[in-house]
């Protein structure tokens, strides 16, 4: 699963919001200075990119261009050239037929990814009384208004992937072909165009709170041995973080993994005013945290 996955069987237009964002490869934890606010929210909005990037990389050129090429052909047919039409989708068969060769097993194939950025600051607390005032608002019934109030409780880098059905997108082209050749041309339009509704999008969602908190931890891992409070100043607030994430419902199938996080922050914490023997510690919390973050990211098997 995708973590947090919700599908659709239209195409919609998303854009690119994260463009206008200032973006770095990396949170620089140079030397034994703890970062700031901004660098936490540039390191985890990038590591967001790096997903998307990483999904773009991937996707199939051939069937880009089939797509293209199959609304090229609805407006030839429009503009009554069919000869064209069935030119353009003889070529769209074409490239689809060489994405199938190379995927024989792949159901789908994706040919756009986007991303939509949803940010909230706010207190484990003022959370809590949201989620009340929701609650009231549905009791009463008004729902339009708890559906307002529910939507400014996101906080997360939602990726936008559109994808291909290899299983139905092929033969819906050629049999669009087929009905041209026996002059059924709006029964071809039809199944062109319902061909084009049928591209999936799945919407892979990167919890910015749980991000943080990884971003925090090793902020304070390499500062732990030479500036103890603010060490703890960073595992406090990758406390807050993972406590937001909770409450926003951001895996809450993972309830005893937040629990497990939240303990290991804790003893870590305690280690950090006495001993100090932290490094075995951070090492396995961060190993944690690491596997924690793979719930919510794409899954290869699809």
């Amino acid at each position: 699963m995708y973590g947090i996955t919700r599908k659709f069987v239209s195409k919609v237009a998303v854009l690119w919001l994260l463009t206008c964002l200032v973006l770095v490869p990396s949170l620089a934890l140079a030397g034994e200075k703890a970062p700031t606010a901004g660098e936490i929210k540039r390191g985890a909005v990038a590591s967001a990119k790096q997903t998307a990037q990483d999904i773009q990389a991937k996707l199939s050129q051939e069937a880009i261009e089939a797509v293209a090429d199959t609304h090229k052909a609805l407006t030839l047919l429009d503009q009554g050239k069919v000869d064209e039409a069935v030119k353009v989708l003889q070529d769209a068969i074409g490239k689809l037929e060489v994405v199938l060769s190379a995927n024989p097993d792949l159901a789908y194939v994706p040919i756009n990814v986007s991303t939509v950025a949803f940010d909230l600051v706010a207190e484990p607390d003022t959370i809590k009384k949201t989620l009340k005032e929701v609650k009231k608002l549905l009791d009463e019934g008004r729902v339009q208004d708890a559906r307002r109030l529910l939507n400014t409780l996101q906080s997360e880098i939602d990726i936008i992937v559109e994808k291909l059905p290899l299983a139905t997108y092929p033969d819906s082209i050629k049999l669009a072909v087929k009905y041209i050749a026996n002059g059924k041309i709006e029964e071809a339009k039809a199944i062109l165009s319902a061909a084009l509704s049928s591209i999936v999008q799945d919407v892979i969602v990167i919890p910015l709170p749980i991000v943080r908190a990884d971003i925090l931890i090793q902020a304070a891992s390499k500062i732990a041995k030479t500036e103890k409070e603010k060490a703890i100043e960073l595992l406090n607030r990758a406390e807050k973080q993972l406590k937001v994430a909770k409450l926003l419902g951001y895996g809450k199938e993972y309830g005893a993994e937040y629990e497990d996080l939240l303990k290991r922050i804790e003893a870590l914490k305690k280690e950090i005013k006495g001993k100090n023997e932290s490094k075995k510690m951070f090492e396995d919390l961060l190993e944690k945290i690491k596997a924690f973050r793979k719930h919510f990211e794409p899954n290869e098997k699809k």
